[in-house]
């Protein structure tokens, strides 16, 4: 427990201030957030639908913290106004799966792009080093915010990461498979071509970070016009149990929804048993299977496919 005196007092005082300087600076207080007819909480409930693809009101309103009947009021109105589509869920005739019309997608695209170009402009009068120092405090206030058994945070790819990626692919499967640097050499190639080429519409990077520290990561690249591929997932031996290698397919998925693929493929071995588990777990199936000779081991290597 904190201890109630004269400091801690000030430290309350900070943060309060910093609370209202913070709804300012974005636009809380407005009556229409990002100058449209929605409030913050129905732009948020609007963008949590653009990113999830299909999901039920009560997953919304716990991610959320919202009260289950202002909720379903608010999801009402968007139902009246045809910017969402209700349905029975398959496996439970008494729950309903939610997600955007393409007019509701119309509707939330353009309060995307307001809200991505006023933390352009917000970014954009600070230099580089000032950017960095702003989003690292950020990051920090997420972090100690959200500081429980189990927490972690997704966040995009950044300066280093790569570097990252391909030493913990290289110590981890030398250590549990017993392959030899030539894994680490194909992981180099997948981040390097990954840098080169990357297309933030349609590829992305997820790292997951846990106490600042990086603990998993995975890519979704593009192979064709319909065709993603996810590659390169890994999560630490420390933060295995928690569910961030499931969190971050999920995202590969959700993502790949949302750029327009209509499949998304994966090149696995047979060894990987935890990650066989989270590929079947979220709807992939295995399509071909072929025996071959590889970072200096006898492996079965397998392709697997889910339907988007």
């Amino acid at each position: 427990m904190p201890a109630y005196d004269n400091d801690f007092d000030r430290r309350v005082g900070v943060v309060r201030r910093f609370n209202r300087f913070w709804t300012g600076q974005i636009g809380v207080l407005r009556e229409g957030y990002l100058e449209s007819r929605f409030s913050l909480t129905e732009v948020r409930v609007l963008f949590e639908l653009a990113h999830r693809g299909e999901t039920s009101a009560s997953e919304l309103g716990g991610e959320l913290g919202l009260d289950a009947g202002y909720l379903s009021r608010l999801l009402g109105g968007f139902e009246k106004g045809g910017l969402i589509h209700k349905r029975p869920s398959e496996a439970d005739g008494r729950r309903s799966l939610l997600r955007l019309t393409e007019r509701g997608r119309k509707t939330f695209a353009p309060l995307d792009a307001r809200s991505r170009r006023n933390i352009d402009a917000m970014l954009g009068g600070l230099s580089v080093a000032e950017q960095e120092r702003l989003v690292g405090a950020m990051r920090t206030i997420e972090r100690l915010l959200s500081e429980e058994e189990g927490s972690y945070l997704l966040r995009p790819h950044e300066s280093g990461d790569m570097g990252w990626v391909v030493h913990r692919h290289g110590v981890l499967y030398a250590g549990e498979y017993g392959w030899d640097e030539r894994f680490e050499a194909l992981v180099a190639e997948i981040v390097a071509k990954f840098i080169r080429e990357y297309d933030p519409k349609l590829e992305r990077c997820w790292m997951a970070e846990r106490d600042g520290e990086n603990v998993g990561c995975v890519f979704l690249v593009k192979q064709s016009e319909e065709i993603a591929k996810l590659r390169l997932l890994l999560v630490e031996p420390q933060a295995r149990g928690l569910g961030i290698g499931s969190r971050l397919v999920e995202e590969c998925i959700r993502f790949a929804r949302r750029a327009g693929y209509r499949k998304i493929t994966l090149w696995t071995n047979d060894v990987l048993y935890a990650a066989r588990r989270i590929y079947q777990g979220v709807g992939f199936r295995i399509v071909q299977e072929e025996p071959h000779h590889s970072f200096g081991h006898d492996l079965v290597g397998q392709t697997w496919e889910l339907e988007l």
